[in-house]
């Protein structure tokens, strides 16, 4: 891909996604993920490769508008014996006649008539080569919004962590207690095990997500083509955009989104091609010319035979094929191209009905966890509180360990799924960029 290009792409997904910052090595912004991303992702590497054979094939010598002229040359040896017969003298014997013979050419075919077909076939690798683009595009907005995904995946796995972590303080918190209660004996030694088997459960837990946080890096260090062992923290926050329009999402499908556009280019391809065949009908007219040496040294047989031949000398005409019959093969390719016209409209408006789908569906998730996201910021400081004064009054020996564990148990799971919610939110904000091409529309020409 140009450095352009590039550069297009990733000013256009930090403008949409987040504020462009500087950090060390080992912190990790969207922002860098995703400049690495279009650099090494292997997916993008191919497609660019593929981007670059479909430029290559547009030339007009592929099309068919310029002469072959191809140049030959042999020469030959041969040594022969022979016995030649007669009727009123003896016969003539020779032994090891040796002849030298040399030929070349040089031949010129120029089609200058093909019922326009050489036409409809540039026309057929313009329209390749932008399918071939349109291609690339494709596979940069679904690895952006892939590396979008798993990089908060990984912040979703770390805010998890952080959370466990908070918990994990108040389980100690716990035991400190238990233990200096124990120690002036206003509490039995089964309330320190109690709060060390929760502190237990906890620190368990923890590992889990620790090995959950590990995946999650390792797959978004697979999307960003390096070693998946590279360290990083993700520094970025999730910050969900409010402001999407499911109307504006949904008008914009069909002019906008790459594999439709795409598609549309496979309905063009499928109407040259119908083009084409009927083009086939027309008689080929072409111009030939030929230039020709050839030279000859032989032991001659008999005195009627030459010692020495050399001729050279060009020519030139018009060539006119017309097919005639050839088993109704036209006729049946016409049939195919036609019926593979109407194949690609189908492929088109079942593409369009199921992508019309997939927005309609990630709006709904969009709106929904939107909802949610401002109930469950409600619910988290609601619990926080709750927790704190839990705490409190089991200090002051107002609350038993039970309903303090339950009190830290719902804090929590509250903020759990805040994340969660945060996360899907986000995930879905992404799709429906993505499927509205707006994570790229820079690149739109």
């Amino acid at each position: 891909m140009s450095p352009l290009k590039t550069a297009a792409l990733l000013l256009t997904v930090v403008a949409l996604l987040l504020p462009a910052t500087s950090y060390s090595q080992d912190q990790l912004t969207l922002q860098e993920a995703i400049r690495i991303g279009l650099e090494k992702n292997y997916d993008i590497r191919i497609a660019d490769k593929q981007e670059d054979i479909a430029e290559n094939n547009v030339t007009l010598g592929n099309a068919g508008f310029l002469p072959n002229v191809d140049a030959r040359a042999t020469r030959l040896f041969s040594e022969n014996n022979s016995r030649q017969e007669f009727q009123a003298r003896p016969p003539v014997i020779r032994t090891g006649a040796s002849s030298n013979n040399i030929n070349s050419s040089v031949n010129l075919n120029w089609t200058i008539f093909d019922g326009m077909g050489m036409f409809i076939e540039l026309d057929r690798l313009r329209a390749l080569e932008k399918s071939g683009k349109l291609f690339t595009r494709q596979v940069v907005e679904n690895t952006v919004a892939d590396i979008s995904d798993a990089y908060y995946e990984v912040v979703r796995q770390s805010r998890r962590i952080q959370a466990l972590e908070d918990a994990i303080a108040i389980s100690q918190q716990r035991i400190d207690l238990a233990q200096a209660q124990y120690e002036v004996g206003v509490s039995a030694k089964v309330e320190i095990l109690r709060a060390q088997v929760d502190y237990n459960a906890d620190r368990s837990e923890l590992l889990r997500q620790e090995e959950a946080l590990q995946n999650a890096k390792i797959n978004l260090n697979q999307l960003l083509g390096r070693e998946p062992n590279i360290a990083f923290s993700a520094i970025d926050s999730i910050q969900v955009d409010h402001s999407l329009n499911y109307s504006q999402v949904d008008n914009g499908l069909v002019s906008s989104n790459p594999l439709l556009q795409r598609l549309q280019l496979n309905r063009d391809i499928a109407s040259l091609d119908v083009k084409a065949m009927r083009a086939s009908r027309f008689p080929t007219i072409g111009v030939i010319s030929a230039y020709n040496f050839s030279r000859s040294e032989a032991e001659p047989l008999n005195e009627f035979q030459a010692q020495f031949n050399r001729n050279r000398g060009y020519n030139y005409g018009l060539a006119v094929s017309l097919p005639i019959f050839n088993g109704f093969n036209i006729n049946r390719q016409a049939q195919n191209a036609r019926i593979a016209l109407e194949t690609s409209n189908l492929e088109f408006q079942r593409e369009q009905n199921r992508l019309q789908s997939e927005v309609a569906r990630a709006y709904s998730q969009y709106a929904n966890r939107i909802k949610l996201l401002e109930l469950e910021e409600t619910n988290v400081k609601l619990a926080q509180e709750n927790a704190d004064i839990a705490l409190e009054r089991y200090r002051l020996g107002l609350l038993t360990a039970i309903e303090l564990r339950e009190a830290q148990r719902n804090q929590l799971l509250a903020e759990n799924r805040l994340i969660d919610i945060k996360y899907e939110a986000k995930t879905a904000e992404i799709e429906l960029k993505r499927l509205s091409s707006s994570l790229l529309q820079e690149v739109t020409p």
